[in-house]
This record gives structure tokens, C-alpha cells and sequence, in this order.
């Protein structure tokens, strides 16, 4: 299939529905109810780029995915839908798969540092309202001002806690940075290393190039992130960690132009998380590398059950669109559907807002761009069988992917150099030794001062006289806690 210039997603009443492989820059998007059949579509549109040669990232929600790495099975429904779509070389046949995981249990581990993700993407991940986000962007601005690296968690926990110990002395460079506004980004920081944020921030942070590998075969490498626990315990990282990963490759890869095929393809499952709640400048931000990072040669599939979880201005610069059904079971669901189906380009065959609601399982509209990019009428399409196993993989069956992996053992440790907090811990300590070689110079002028005092002449005078019975007089521990006031004050005691 290699130096192919399409391949197939279905049929149509008994011909071929097929994506142009140097349209796939133009990005796409898979959307239906749940149980349509919306994870076959991505795994067959994945494996399909692999044999392209295109390098693949690919969210994996349920776990269903990971059959990529084994053939298909024979199956009757197989067989029944081959029969209907006119595929030539169809040979079920696994993929190059290599397996990731934020928690290193189902995948190698997948890493990113503080300062990589930015303040943007962090101060969304922890909902701050604008005046903590302006006292995160304030603490990245200080750490580089201060030669420190935020690396991970305790990187930014110990900065933040040096800003608020130092606040009047820095207020007059960086403004206001309030110790309430501090302390409740501090907060949010524990409900995340909670969520398992601590397995995620760190090093070796993993490296794009290992995510944009061609095998000896040259097939593409699909990197499949395994976001089964992520999704139950902090589906808001999740979302930031991929719009973090489109925005590495959008600053990183050089400008690609015009060319046969992507250099990467990336799918976003359940993208509405990427959207819900989402300020207007992330919003804006995501909408900015959507629109730019097709120049570096990158596509985007979003996939989502409705169309509209997407924003219209992203919306608008999906190419490929492949619509499994909807239901209608409300006046809202009825609304959606018109709206959806106004958006494909009409087929005179049928009506796409019907069509929408009596889609079977597997059967999905679809659009695709001509070779000069122009969206083509929406095709009733059948889905084409993936040549890959469809289901999860078993357990054993990944550990031994995993350990075979050619990135075994390079993410596997955790690296913790000198950054932040280690810089910050030593100057904590360099201070204390200075307070305490400090007092240690007073005690011993303080000796010296008595001993003096011991060795002038034994006769007493009226004022000793008067002192040692004032001395006698204060004897209570309220006199005493006086006297070391003093004592404080003269010396210049902390």
C-alpha cells in the first residue's frame, strides 16, 4: 500500500469511498451516538494511514483499540460486509504498535514537565480564575527570571511557596502576587497529584520523535496512549495533555508545504472534554494550531458524538467528515440533526437529515475533499472491515508488546535532577547555617562579656547591691521572658 495516493474508508451502492492521502493534512472528524460503531471507523482510518506510512497517535478510551496490534479474525459479518464493498488485497494483518500510559501499567510511561506544558495550559488543567492565572504566569516569569527549572509538581509547589514568603520584595517587578491567591493554586496542585498528576510531570519527558516513527516495513508506528484509568480519575488531563502534544508539534516541526501524504496523524477521542468549560483564549489557541500545524504536515481527527461539541470555527476546517447516526428522541435532538445535516454537501440521491436517524451500526455519511480540496457530496457509506483484530487485546497479550517495544526500559525510570526545588532547598539551608553561625558569634561575645565582668574587683558597689536584689526581685517566669526581650533587642536577636 505504500506510495499509494488514497485508500478506502466503504462503499457506496457498489463503489469505493476513498480519502485522498494528500488531503489528510486537511484534518477530519468522526462523530455519532454511542454504539454506532465510531471506534471501528478510527481504527480502521488508523491502520489505514500506517500502511500509508504515516506515523499515527491515537487516544484509546475503552481499551478497544489495541487489536491494531493483532490480525483480524474471520468472521461471518466479516465476510457479509466484504461482500458488499468491492475491496481489492483486503489481508487481515496486525500493526506496528507501540503502547503508552500516564501511570506506566498498560503502556511506557508518558511524560511532560511543568515548564513544557506553560501556564496557559496549566492554569486551565487547574480551573484558576484570572487573578491566579496571572500568579502562575507571574511564577514562570520569576523561575526564568531566577535561572530555576519548573521540571515537575514539587518544582512548582516549592517556587510558589518561595514567591509567597517573598512577596513584598518582589512586588514592586512582578505586581501583586497575593498569598490567598497563592495559597489556593497550591490547593488545586494537592486535588491533582490526587488525580495521579505526579506520574505525569517529570522527566525524561517523552521526545516527538518517538511518537513519529516507520518501521522496517515502512508502516507507520501507531502510538497508542491508553487512557482507560485517565478517563475515570482526571479527565482533565487527559484533554491538556493532548492539546499540550498538538502544540509540541505544531512549535517543533518545520514548515512542510504541499506532500503526498501527512507526517503525522493524531485522533483526539472524546474532544468535547477539550472544549467544555474552555476559556476563550485556549479556545482561541486550540483554533490557532488547528488552522497552522496542516502546514507542518499534521492531521487532526477529532472524534465526539455530536458535530456540534466542536466550536464552528474549528468546525469549519475539517475536511473529512464521517457522521454515524443520531438519535431524535427530543425537539434539541431534532434540532442538532437538521443542523448536522446542513452542514454535509447535499446528495441529490437522498435526504441527509433522514439518512442521519437510520444509519445502522457501521454505516456512517461521509464526505471527503477532491484533489483541490473541495468537500464532495456526502456518500450513505459501509464502513470497511479493519484488517486488524477488532476488541481489546488481553492482558498478557500487551505485557509482552511492551516488553518487546524497541523504546523498552527508556522511559521506565523516573529522572529527578537538580531544578527548583532542590535549588530552592539549599538556599533554605544555607540560610539557617548562616542564623545559626550567627548566634553562636553572639553567645560567644556574651561569654566573653560575663567573664570580664567576673574578674574586676570582688568589692561590691551600692549599684551591684541594687541590681542582684532587682535580679532577685524578677525571679518569676514572666521576669525572665523580659529579660531575653531585652537582651533580644540589644543584641539584634532574631
Amino acid at each position: 500500500m505504500h506510495g499509494q495516493k488514497e485508500f478506502v474508508i466503504g462503499g457506496a451502492n457498489g463503489t469505493l469511498v476513498e480519502q485522498l492521502a494528500r488531503m489528510s493534512n486537511r484534518h477530519g472528524l468522526i462523530s455519532g451516538a454511542t454504539g454506532t460503531g465510531k471506534t471501528v471507523t478510527l481504527q480502521v482510518l488508523a491502520e489505514s494511514f500506517s500502511r500509508l506510512g504515516v506515523p499515527v497517535f491515537a487516544a484509546d478510551i475503552k481499551g478497544d483499540l489495541s487489536g491494531l496490534a493483532n490480525p483480524g479474525k474471520p468472521h461471518a459479518k466479516i465476510n457479509e460486509r466484504l461482500a458488499k464493498i468491492p475491496l481489492k488485497n483486503y489481508q487481515q494483518k496486525p500493526c506496528p504498535v507501540i503502547f503508552w500510559d500516564i501511570y506506566g501499567e498498560r503502556g511506557h510511561p508518558i511524560r511532560s514537565t511543568i515548564s513544557e506544558m506553560g501556564p496557559l495550559l496549566l492554569s486551565n488543567l487547574l480551573n484558576l480564575n484570572d487573578t491566579q492565572s496571572g500568579i502562575l504566569y507571574a511564577c514562570f516569569k520569576i523561575a526564568d527570571d531566577q535561572g530555576l527549572l519548573l521540571l515537575d509538581l514539587k518544582d512548582l509547589r516549592s517556587m510558589l511557596t518561595w514567591i509567597g514568603d517573598n512577596a513584598k520584595t518582589l512586588r514592586n517587578e512582578y505586581g501583586n502576587l497575593s498569598s490567598a491567591s497563592i495559597g489556593a493554586i497550591q490547593r488545586r496542585l494537592m486535588v491533582m497529584e490526587e488525580q495521579g498528576a505526579e506520574h505525569f510531570f517529570g522527566e525524561p519527558a517523552v521526545t516527538l520523535s518517538d511518537l513519529m516513527q516507520v518501521d522496517f516495513s515502512g508502516n507507520g508506528v501507531i502510538s497508542l496512549f491508553d487512557a482507560t484509568k485517565l478517563m475515570v480519575k482526571a479527565p482533565g488531563i487527559y484533554s491538556t495533555f493532548l492539546l499540550w502534544l498538538l502544540s509540541e508539534l505544531f512549535e517543533q516541526l518545520p514548515e512542510e508545504g504541499d506532500s503526498d501524504k501527512p507526517k503525522m496523524v493524531f485522533f483526539f477521542d472524546e474532544a468535547h472534554l477539550l472544549f467544555n468549560q474552555a476559556p476563550q483564549v485556549l479556545v482561541d489557541k486550540i483554533e490557532q494550531v488547528v488552522r497552522l500545524v496542516r502546514s507542518k504536515g499534521v492531521g487532526i481527527y477529532f472524534i465526539t458524538q455530536s458535530p456540534l461539541d466542536i466550536p464552528e470555527n474549528i468546525l469549519g476546517q475539517l475536511g473529512l467528515k464521517i457522521q454515524h447516526a443520531l438519535r431524535a428522541f427530543t425537539p434539541k435532538d431534532r434540532k442538532v440533526i437538521k443542523s448536522v445535516a446542513q452542514a454535509f454537501p447535499p446528495n441529490p440521491d437522498f435526504d441527509t437529515e433522514s439518512a442521519i436517524t437510520d444509519l445502522g451500526i457501521g454505516e456512517a455519511l461521509v464526505s471527503v475533499l477532491d484533489n483541490k480540496g473541495r468537500p464532495q457530496p456526502v456518500q450513505r457509506t459501509l464502513i470497511r472491515p479493519p484488517e486488524s483484530f477488532i476488541g481489546p487485546l488481553s492482558d498478557d497479550e500487551r505485557q509482552v508488546r511492551i516488553a518487546r517495544s524497541p523504546l523498552a526500559g527508556r522511559y521506565d525510570n523516573a529522572l529527578d535532577r537538580e531544578s527548583a526545588y532542590e535549588v530552592l532547598r539549599e538556599r533554605a539551608d544555607k540560610l539557617v547555617t548562616e542564623e545559626q553561625q550567627e548566634e553562636a558569634k553572639i553567645e560567644t561575645v556574651s561569654s566573653k562579656t560575663k567573664s570580664s565582668s567576673t574578674r574586676k574587683s570582688k568589692r561590691q558597689t551600692p549599684m551591684e547591691a541594687f541590681v542582684k536584689s532587682a535580679a532577685r526581685a524578677i525571679g518569676s517566669q514572666v521576669g525572665r521572658r523580659v529579660i531575653r526581650g531585652l537582651l533580644g533587642s540589644i543584641f539584634g536577636g532574631r
